[in-house]
């Protein structure tokens, strides 16, 4: 099996489960050593979900399948350019490769411009669209130095 088998399936996943236009336009496959462990198609609609992406839905898929949080030697196929957030999820995987097929510019040509997204993060938190504001530091470090104290943690 070679990338173009499974870049082909995930624009599949992405024909196919559009073509009602309850689901966008996208599909992906998680693989490793040559099998699909694997795959989504975007649900945000039909899920009510904002994080029902094709990624976000192969990565859950392929954990479930390996009993593990981690994708390390896996490579993920989509149809399209990951979006910040998926990319973010891709990378917390520890996905060792990403292979697309459409472009950021392909999806925001489509109604799908994630780049504003990419302006927002990149801004200090006092300059972006949506109000930020920290509250109860204090309690939240002293939960984070919890963590760093507990002997039975697992890190991820």
């Amino acid at each position: 099996m070679h990338d173009r088998f499974f870049i082909d399936r995930a624009l599949e996943q992405a024909r196919v489960h559009s073509q009602e236009g309850r689901n966008g336009p996208f599909g992906a496959v998680v693989v490793r050593d040559g099998q699909i462990i694997g795959e989504g198609w975007n649900r945000v609609v039909e899920s009510n979900d904002p994080t029902a992406h094709a990624e976000m839905v192969a990565i859950r898929q392929a954990c479930q399948a390996t009993g593990s949080y981690a994708l390390e030697g896996c490579t993920i196929y989509c149809s399209c350019e990951p979006c910040p957030m998926c990319l973010a999820a891709i990378y917390w995987a520890r996905i060792s490769r990403v292979v697309y097929a459409g472009t950021r510019e392909d999806a925001a040509a489509a109604g799908f411009d994630d780049l504003w997204i990419l302006d927002e993060i990149r801004r200090d938190e006092t300059g972006r669209s949506i109000e930020h504001i920290c509250r109860q530091r204090a309690a939240a470090q002293q939960v984070f130095a919890d963590w760093v104290a507990n002997a039975k943690k697992i890190m991820y």
